[in-house]
């Protein structure tokens, strides 16, 4: 009978975290407790979160990275720093009730599952590998470096293999040139076109749906954005209402001339080239939902 590997093992218990993605609503809070007991877990060689730090760490985590919500800091924090207990992979060091934050204010402590961290403790290398495998599941390419640099990992272990954790989904390997020929090789945003040898560059397709969450490879789920508005728009500082007015978040900031440019996108429309699907509704209103972070600028 053959024993698997390790790192197999490990991934194959925080894999089951992703059930928690449902009808299309971002539920990052679990993954990012876990990530944030790994980067611990990494520095200090142990993965103790007292509820004293992860009340501000934690929130501050679900806050920045997580959807639009109206739920209060702590109680945000609170929910995945109990609930990740049925998984299976975290536990407490005494019993409290389910999302009541009362109880964690009298210094409990949460820490990985023991056998889970005793793992994880003799293979080093293997906390890389199931933090990349775990942020992959979770947030596009343009977020996931930002994300390990918040829970204190290296965002440079993005450049090793990954960790299976979206079983059953392949990424098309023609949908990216496809978009790019749809908008005709600019940004949809600011119309950059830039090229070397006719060869487009520091332009990239960006999906409305995160591939992440279930977006699917399709033209009306697709931009053709670059590099930078593809950060922004995928950090929630850009947005499109209905009719493909671009917006921009009160969040944003800026000192530059080069910087507050991004202000000048606020209001400007769209407009896809002659046989280009628009972007569907349905894609806008979960980017609206999920990913757009605060307030849109003021007309």
């Amino acid at each position: 009978m053959s024993v698997r590997d390790p790192a197999a093992q490990v991934a194959d218990r925080l894999a089951a975290l992703r059930q928690h993605q449902q009808d299309g609503r971002r539920s990052p809070h679990k993954p990012l407790l876990v990530l944030l007991a790994l980067g611990r877990l990494a520095r200090t060689g142990e993965s103790s979160l007292p509820w004293d730090d992860a009340e501000q760490d934690l929130a501050d985590l679900i806050q920045e990275f997580g959807p639009p919500s109206k739920t209060g800091r702590a109680q945000s924090a609170a929910y995945p720093f109990t609930r990740l207990r049925s998984d299976g992979v975290w536990t407490l060091d005494r019993d409290v009730p389910m999302d009541n934050v009362g109880p964690l204010r009298q210094g409990v402590t949460g820490r990985l599952e023991a056998s889970l961290e005793a793992a994880l403790r003799a293979r080093p290398a293997l906390v890389d590998e199931v933090a990349r495998g775990l942020v992959e599941a979770h947030f596009p390419a343009t977020v996931a470096p930002d994300v390990l640099v918040a829970v204190g990992l290296d965002p440079e272990l993005l450049r090793g293999g990954t960790v299976e954790f979206i079983p059953g989904r392949r990424r098309s390997s023609s949908w990216p040139a496809q978009v790019l020929e749809a908008w005709d090789r600019q940004c949809a945003f600011c119309g950059f076109d830039g090229q070397v040898g006719g060869v487009p560059v520091g332009l990239e397709a960006a999906h409305i749906r995160w591939f992440t969450v279930d977006g699917p490879d399709h033209l009306d789920n697709g931009l053709a954005l670059c590099s930078l508005h593809h950060k922004l728009f995928d950090r929630g500082v850009l947005g499109l209402d209905d009719d493909l007015t671009v917006v921009v978040s009160q969040r944003f900031s800026a000192r530059t001339p080069h910087g507050r440019a991004v202000y000048d996108l606020h209001g400007q429309r769209l407009r896809p080239r002659p046989g280009t699907p628009a972007p569907a509704e349905r894609h806008l209103v979960w980017h609206r939902e999920q990913v757009f972070h605060g307030r849109p600028l003021a007309a």
